[in-house]
């Protein structure tokens, strides 16, 4: 080696030494430091319905930038794709049979959850939206003006929500007990109302941590859209025409669905008429939602918040819109089941943050570690999920990646016009998804090969030891989660 070269090297082994030590010192100050955290939930948004994710129908200028500065695991799923189910897994990092099995089950009561932890950990909690985990039955009245004991609100020190509705422009919240309970209606659209409200809640916690006496926050935005019905402010809904709608390939657009066909279908349209139709209004709602997240980001970024607090985007469950000749949800096909998960926030592209788009099995089994995760919080051993943090924080431990998801239906829906059987599935890293009935095989995609999802091999001995394989992981799966399901038997 001559002086020349000796030079170069020794220049790069320093630089490189000290680059490894400013990264070491900003991963200890990244592990020190008490992040806020907002969680932003939307309701029936399918995973495939961004921008970023490759829908050319879809307008989500903000989700799209926060997904390039973020990971987004573009193989998140539901897990349970109805709502009660997934909202008590989201708190609880609990399997549904665990938790809440069914529509308009409640949690179960003293059920600790996330926030219960965050809280210990000397968070400020608050929840504004949608909760639907107070086992009210609609059968006696409208779920809106329900009024959710405190006690069953999650631990959060400040709640703002209702149990469920679905008229976005007469939304009744409710939240304080005792001479401090309220009941009001909001003032506008429901999307629009609650954003203003966690927009207030973020001025005050920035108010507090200025003055020195403040919390970092764990915030939990809850809405309704993009669920049925599909309508949004004016000024958004005039940016779709339902004629120009480009529908997913597995849409049998020409078909239309027989017996029920006016209750199903608002009388005798085709599949394909009514589809434009519903993601006319449906990509509304998502727009406007995203405009709504822009508007958090404005505020973030206005009080120096963005860079502490990390931003997590997700959907409870998809909606089919006609795909496989379905609508809404329940059923496990991918439109139902996929859903948008987004880490971001915090520091982009630099201090140990990682970006990108991870081929990385993501459910909603692993929302609330991963929170904790992110936030430097200990995982209680109740918690049942992974902690997927690691994916965006260089800091943070990141686990062997789960081989499987598991995917569920408990018990009957109530539904109807739905999948009411339950089954049981997974979904692999290497792409099959294979999905049963009480003691019978029901569905075997290879999603890599068949993405649309259009070509059954469940009953094709041509992949017969493919499915044995994968009942056989499907049967691990029921033995370790101390689930019980009749699987078949080959």
């Amino acid at each position: 080696m001559d002086r020349r070269e000796f030079l170069i090297k020794s220049s790069q082994a320093a630089v490189a030494s000290s680059l490894a030590g400013m990264r070491s010192e900003a991963q200890g100050k990244q592990s020190a430091k008490k992040s806020n955290i907002l969680w932003l939930v939307a309701d029936q948004m399918r995973g495939q319905a961004l921008g970023i994710n490759g829908d050319p129908n879809a307008h989500t200028p903000n989700i799209d930038r926060l997904s390039r500065s973020g990971i987004n695991f573009q193989q998140a799923r539901s897990g349970f794709p109805l709502c009660c189910p997934f909202r008590g897994t989201m708190l609880t990092s609990r399997y549904p049979h665990h938790m809440v099995p069914g529509h308009e089950y409640p949690l179960p009561a003293g059920q600790k959850t996330v926030a219960n932890l965050f809280h210990d950990a000397g968070y400020h909690t608050g929840y504004f939206g949608k909760w639907h985990l107070g086992g009210f039955h609609e059968s006696e009245g409208r779920a809106t003006m329900y009024v959710v004991p405190p006690e069953r609100r999650g631990g959060f020190k400040t709640w703002i929500g209702y149990e469920n509705n679905n008229s976005p422009w007469d939304t009744w919240v409710h939240g304080g007990e005792g001479k401090d309970a309220f009941q009001y209606r909001l003032p506008g659209y429901e999307s629009d109302s609650l954003t203003d409200l966690l927009i207030k809640y973020i001025h005050e916690r920035a108010a507090e941590q200025k003055a020195g006496k403040g919390q970092p926050f764990f915030g939990v935005l809850s809405v309704e859209p993009s669920h049925n019905p599909y309508i949004a402010p004016p000024q958004f809904m005039s940016h779709y025409n339902a004629e120009q709608i480009k529908l997913r390939p597995n849409v049998p657009a020409d078909e239309t669905l027989p017996g029920k066909g006016p209750r199903v279908l608002g009388g005798r349209e085709t599949i394909g008429e009514k589809s434009r139709q519903d993601l006319a209004g449906y990509y509304a709602q998502i727009e406007n939602w995203d405009w709504n997240i822009g508007r958090i980001i404005e505020t973030l970024t206005s009080l120096n918040l963005l860079d502490d607090t990390h931003i997590m985007i997700f959907a409870d469950h998809g909606d089919t819109h006609g795909s496989h000749g379905q609508f809404l949800k329940t059923n496990p096909y991918e439109e139902s089941v996929r859903i948008p998960m987004i880490v971001s926030g915090s520091e982009a592209f630099y201090d140990g943050h990682e970006t990108g788009r991870p081929n990385v099995l993501f459910s909603a089994i692993d929302i609330a570690p991963t929170a904790l995760g992110l936030c430097n919080v200990a995982i209680p051993d109740w918690m049942e999920g992974n902690d997927l943090s690691g994916h965006r924080l260089q800091s943070r431990p990141r686990p062997k990646n789960p081989d499987s998801v598991y995917l569920q239906n408990v018990i009957p829906t109530g539904h109807a016009d739905s999948v009411n059987t339950p089954y049981r599935g997974i979904v692999t890293t290497d792409g099959w998804k294979y999905v049963c009935l009480p003691r019978q095989s029901w569905m075997m995609f290879n999603l890599i090969d068949d993405p649309y999802e259009q070509v059954n091999v469940a009953f094709n001995d041509g992949f017969k030891a493919d499915r044995k394989r994968l009942l056989a992981r499907l049967k691990q799966w029921v033995t370790d989660t101390g689930d019980t399901f009749e699987l078949p038997e080959s």
